[in-house]
């Protein structure tokens, strides 16, 4: 009689990323909306990092900070604005280079589309700007009283910006995390970037994993010539596997027409790489069209049918507004945690 098949292990459940916290909830990287996505039962809260005129990393999704800060009516930093060109894009307004933790912490946060998010929106003035290192605090605190690790998958923006500046972001990122306890490719950390030198540089400093962020028709700011069409073909996956764990892809890497999967997936699978999608959101804007439920973009369509498909089409990680609407979809609740 032949030996029955080896066993083949479950997939493991999909990880839920908080997109910049519960920002559907809650104005978005404020310790609020981290602590809500947490409450909620997402696996791991994200924080995007930028650095302020003293070094400071500090998490605000851009380093100019007038749609999510009341920097703009503050008369004492009317002098501050200025106009930038970053990545090759001139921008307009107030840049946390520019200012010093304590100057940014006396700014208040706001929620960054309110026409969308008015329930959000009421939290403005409430929050202010937190630091990585209270972010990593909220985390581990969090995590422990509820006997399950909390995740932190911080994003360097910018980062050739701010080396150019005098003000790298990966070195005291990595400081900031082993400090922390975070050394290793088992603890519950991902590092993200959509500029290839940061994560080549960020791989020579840490065993954390990495991931390289990807959207169509994009290009890494730092090596424009590489596109990221180009980069998520068979052949461009295998070279992302050199420096990189997982990638972070935009939801048309996925799904194509009727949320139909695209080879994505099973490509990266093959270089050995995770999939991460992003971002679910449940407001009509954001869903494709058979999936909304009005023409009101703020009214919610059914974020639970896209995440569906995500999840047949096999990604491994999906990043999220409403942590507890995908955890529903996925008929979890409150997470155990496991990665």
């Amino acid at each position: 009689m032949p030996s029955p098949p080896d066993s083949v292990a479950p997939r493991p459940p999909v990880l839920v990323i908080a997109h910049r916290g519960a920002s559907g909830d809650r104005p978005e990287h404020t310790l609020a909306a981290y602590r809500l996505a947490i409450e909620q039962g997402a696996n791991v809260i994200e924080p995007d990092l930028v650095i302020t005129r003293d070094g400071v990393l500090v998490a605000r999704h851009e380093n100019e900070i007038s749609e999510t800060t009341d920097v703009a009516s503050r008369p004492e930093f009317a002098g501050r604005r200025t106009t930038k060109t970053i990545d090759g894009e001139e921008r307009a307004g107030w840049f946390t280079e520019d200012f010093t933790l304590a100057e940014l912490k006396t700014l208040r946060a706001v929620e960054r589309l309110p026409a969308l998010r008015p329930a959000s929106a009421a939290y403005d003035g409430r929050f202010g700007v937190p630091t990585l290192n209270e972010v990593i605090a909220l985390a581990q605190e969090m995590g422990e009283a509820r006997g399950r690790p909390v995740g932190l998958y911080p994003e360097t923006k910018h980062p050739a910006h701010a080396r150019a500046l005098g003000l790298p972001l990966e070195e005291p990122l990595v400081a900031a995390l082993h400090a922390a306890g975070y050394t290793s490719a088992e603890d519950p950390v991902w590092i993200q970037s959509f500029e290839v030198g940061s994560l080549e540089r960020l791989d020579g400093l840490t065993n954390l994993r990495l991931v390289q962020l990807a959207h169509p028709g994009g290009a890494p700011a730092d090596r424009p010539a590489l596109g990221y069409d180009e980069m998520m073909t068979p052949e461009g996956l295998g070279g992302v596997a050199q420096y990189a764990d997982a990638v972070g892809v935009a939801k048309a890497f996925v799904l194509g027409d009727r949320l139909a999967p695209t080879p994505l997936v099973a490509d990266a699978h093959a270089a050995g790489l995770a999939v991460h999608v992003w971002t679910v959101r449940a407001e009509n804007a954001f869903l494709p069209a058979p999936l909304r439920s009005s023409s009101d973009p703020a009214a919610l369509g059914d974020v639970a049918a896209e995440v569906r498909a995500l999840v047949a089409a096999g990604v491994d990680g999906l990043f999220t507004d409403h942590p507890a609407l995908v955890l529903a979809a996925l008929g979890r609740g409150v997470t155990s945690g496991r990665w």
